[in-house]
C-alpha cells in the first residue's frame, strides 16, 4: 500500500531499537497547568492527601493449548496480554477502572470480574468498570455460556472453558490488594487529546440510499475499498492522567478502533494498541499506561491495512504518536476528593427479535467447541435479559472531564453523540464492557444491512439506541454525580 510504504525507514529502525533494547528515553514534555501559583501545586490541604491512586498490572496470557476466541495457543511470544488498571481511593467508595487484553468478557463473567475486583478493592461492583480491548488472538470469557454447556454435559467447552479466567481472577485480586497497600496521593489530574492519523476507517461501505454494499474489515485486501474515504470515525485519542505534584502516576488513553492488524496465528498478541502502549511505557517510563477501546464497533483499520505483517508496527507507531501528543498537550488541574464523582445508570437492553430460547437451547447439544458465535453465549445473554438483568452504564467525573463506560461493540455514532451532547465538558468513552450484547448499532443501521447488525453479530434490537442515549444523557447531564 502506497500510504503505508511511505513510512520512513528511520522511524521503523527507532521502533525496532526500542522494542529490542528496552531503552526508555524520556523526552521533554511541556504540560500546561491551570494552577494560579506554585502554592496550588504543593499544598497541605488534608482533603487532597486523602485522595490516592493505586495501579495494578498482571499477565493474562493463556498457556499453550488453551482455546482463545478462534484458535488454541500454539506458542507464546515476546509481548503477552495484560490486565491493568487503577484504583481511586479517598472518595466515598473506591473506584476501579480495569482494561483487559481479551476479545470480550460477557454475561456472568463480567459480573464476576466486577464483584471479585470489588471485594479486593473494598468497594461495590457498581463502582467497578471492566473493559476489554478486543484483540482477536486472545481469550474470551463467558461463565454463563460455560454453565449452560455444563448443563447439557458438553465435553468440549472450547473458548467457553472458564478455568483460566478463574485463575486470572485469583491473581488479580491479590494484585489489587497489594497495589492498594502501595497507593500514592493524587494532587492533580490532566486531560489532553490528539488526532490519530491513518489508522481508523469506517467498516460499513454504503450506497447513496444508505444501504451497506460492502464491509471494509480491519484487514482489507481490495484496493478499491481501501481507496474510499475514511467515512464516519472519531480520530481523537484522549488521555486522562493522574499526578502527585509533578509526577504522573497513571495515564489512561481512549481511542475508538477495532484493534486487529492480522490474527488467527495461534499466538496471543495485544496487537497494535498493546504495542503502542508498550512503546509509550518504554519511551516515557514511570506512570502506568492503561488503554481503553472506545466505541469502535463499526470502525477498523481497513483503509490503511491490507493484512500484511509489517503493518502491525506501522499502525502501532501511529497510535503511539497520538498517545505521546495527547500527553504532551495535557492541561493539568488541581483536584481533591470533592472533584471526583461516580454515577451509574442501570439500563435494560432489548434482546434481538431473532433470539429464540427454544432454538438456542436445542443448539447447545450441537455445540462444536470451535464456532465463535453460537447458542451458548447468545442463550446466556437472552436469559439474562428475560430475567430482568440490567447493565450498568457508568460515568467517572474528574473536574470537567467525563469518562463514560459502555457495553458491547458500540458504534462510533454513540461516542460522537455523547461528545456533542456536552461540548462544555471534556468527554471520553470506553466501550467493550459487558460483551453479552455483541454489536450495538444505531437504530437506523439495522435497516441498512451489513455484518455488524446481522443476526449473527448483534444480540440487541434497534430500540437499544433509545435506551443507551437516554442513559448517556442522564449521566452527562447530572449536575452532581452520586458517589
Amino acid at each position: 500500500m502506497n500510504d503505508l510504504s511511505r513510512t520512513s525507514f528511520s522511524s521503523r529502525l527507532v521502533f525496532v531499537a526500542i522494542c529490542w533494547c528496552f531503552i526508555g528515553i524520556s523526552g521533554s514534555t511541556v504540560i500546561a497547568d491551570e494552577s494560579d501559583s506554585a502554592s496550588d501545586i504543593i499544598t497541605s490541604d488534608s482533603s487532597r492527601q486523602t485522595l490516592s491512586l493505586a495501579s495494578f498490572d498482571i499477565d493474562v496470557t493463556p498457556p499453550v493449548g488453551f482455546m482463545m476466541a478462534y484458535d488454541r495457543v500454539r506458542r507464546v511470544d515476546e509481548l503477552g496480554l495484560r490486565c491493568r488498571g487503577i484504583v481511586l481511593t479517598g472518595t466515598e467508595q473506591p473506584i476501579v477502572l480495569c482494561a483487559v487484553d481479551w476479545i470480550g468478557i460477557a454475561n456472568q463473567s463480567h459480573d464476576r470480574f466486577r464483584s471479585r475486583i470489588a471485594e479486593a478493592a473494598g468497594t461495590t461492583p457498581s463502582h467497578v468498570a471492566v473493559h476489554t480491548l478486543h484483540q482477536h488472538d486472545a481469550p474470551r470469557s463467558d461463565f454463563g455460556a460455560e454453565m449452560l454447556l455444563h448443563q447439557v454435559g458438553a465435553s468440549n467447552l472450547g473458548a467457553h472453558d472458564g478455568s483460566f479466567a478463574r485463575e486470572v481472577l485469583d491473581r488479580l485480586a491479590v494484585a489489587i490488594e497489594a497495589a492498594i497497600a502501595q497507593a500514592q496521593p493524587i494532587t492533580h489530574a490532566g486531560f489532553g487529546s490528539a488526532d490519530v492519523h491513518q489508522v481508523a476507517s469506517n467498516r460499513r461501505i454504503q450506497d447513496e440510499s444508505g444501504k451497506v454494499i460492502a464491509t471494509r474489515y480491519t484487514a482489507t485486501r481490495d484496493p478499491k475499498l481501501r481507496a474510499l474515504p475514511d467515512g464516519t470515525i472519531d480520530p481523537v485519542l484522549s488521555s486522562l492522567s493522574f499526578w502527585n505534584d509533578d509526577k504522573p502516576l497513571a495515564v489512561l488513553s481512549y481511542y475508538a478502533c477495532h484493534p486487529q492488524s492480522y490474527y488467527r496465528t495461534g499466538i496471543p498478541s495485544p496487537d497494535f494498541p498493546g504495542i503502542a502502549r508498550f512503546i509509550r511505557s518504554q519511551d516515557s517510563p514511570g506512570p502506568m499506561y492503561v488503554h481503553f477501546n472506545g466505541a469502535g464497533g463499526n470502525i477498523g483499520a481497513g483503509k490503511y491495512n491490507d493484512g500484511s505483517n509489517e503493518n502491525r508496527l506501522i499502525l502501532a507507531s501511529r497510535v503511539a504518536d497520538a498517545m505521546r501528543e495527547s500527553f504532551e498537550s495535557t492541561t493539568k488541574f488541581a483536584i481533591d476528593a470533592n472533584d471526583i464523582h461516580w454515577s451509574v445508570a442501570p439500563v435494560s437492553l432489548p434482546p434481538a427479535n431473532h433470539l429464540d430460547r427454544d432454538t438456542l437451547t436445542a443448539e447447545l447439544n450441537a455445540w462444536d467447541g470451535i464456532s465463535y458465535w453460537g447458542g451458548p453465549d447468545k442463550l446466556a445473554w437472552l436469559m439474562r435479559c428475560q430475567s430482568g438483568h440490567k447493565i450498568e452504564l457508568s460515568c467517572l467525573t474528574v473536574g470537567d472531564v467525563r469518562v463514560l463506560h459502555m457495553p458491547g461493540e458500540l458504534f462510533v455514532e454513540y461516542q460522537l453523540a455523547a461528545k456533542a451532547m456536552r461540548p462544555d465538558l471534556r468527554v471520553a468513552m470506553a466501550a467493550y464492557g459487558d460483551y453479552g450484547p455483541g454489536y450495538i448499532g444505531s437504530a437506523v443501521a439495522y435497516d441498512q444491512g451489513g455484518y455488524e447488525t446481522s443476526e449473527r453479530a448483534s444480540n440487541v434490537a434497534p430500540a437499544a439506541e433509545t435506551v443507551l442515549m437516554s442513559g448517556i444523557r442522564q449521566l452527562l447531564e447530572a449536575k452532581e454525580a452520586s458517589q
